[in-house]
């Protein structure tokens, strides 16, 4: 069985250490790989630019998507992701501290599959992360490899 992958997309080095420490604190040992705009992401998932030649035939699980990136935001990152037939169904959970309406209906109206706002507790928020990990990692069923990165 192939190693399940979670695809963190965060520019905050700060959010970044916080969601490897949650998910960490909740167990999940799954490998994480973090990519810091989302430029990059797209590079990672279809194994172009820095990440060329990477095996696309280990993609991630999940992807937990910032919104506010530098290169290209989380929306457009999202659009990409679900315009592409390798990458159409991969589960994207929106993991931002946006409050913003808008950027919440934009996010369901591009394809995520989840839209969850920052805590700034890191109680609450290693609890939401483990969860998040819980459900995406271990529960859901993702659609097989061949239909996705």
């Amino acid at each position: 069985m192939k190693e399940k992958i979670i695809l963190v997309v965060e520019d905050n080095p700060d959010d970044e250490a916080l969601t490897l420490r949650a998910l960490k604190k909740n167990k999940i040992a799954n490998e994480v790989v973090v990519v810091r705009d989302g430029a990059e992401a797209l590079d990672y998932l279809f194994a172009t630019g820095a990440h060329a030649g990477r095996d696309t035939g280990v993609g991630p699980q999940v992807i937990l998507l910032d919104l506010k990136l530098p290169k290209m935001d989380g929306l457009e990152v999202l659009r990409r992701v679900r315009a592409d037939e390798r990458t159409k169904l991969l589960p994207v959970v929106i993991l931002t501290s946006s409050k913003e309406e808008q950027d919440i209906i934009q996010g369901y109206s591009s394809g995520a599959n989840s839209y969850i706002r920052k805590p700034v507790d890191f109680e609450k928020f290693a609890a939401a992360i483990g969860q998040l990990g819980l459900y995406w990692v271990v529960l859901n069923e993702a659609p097989p490899s061949g239909m996705r990165a």
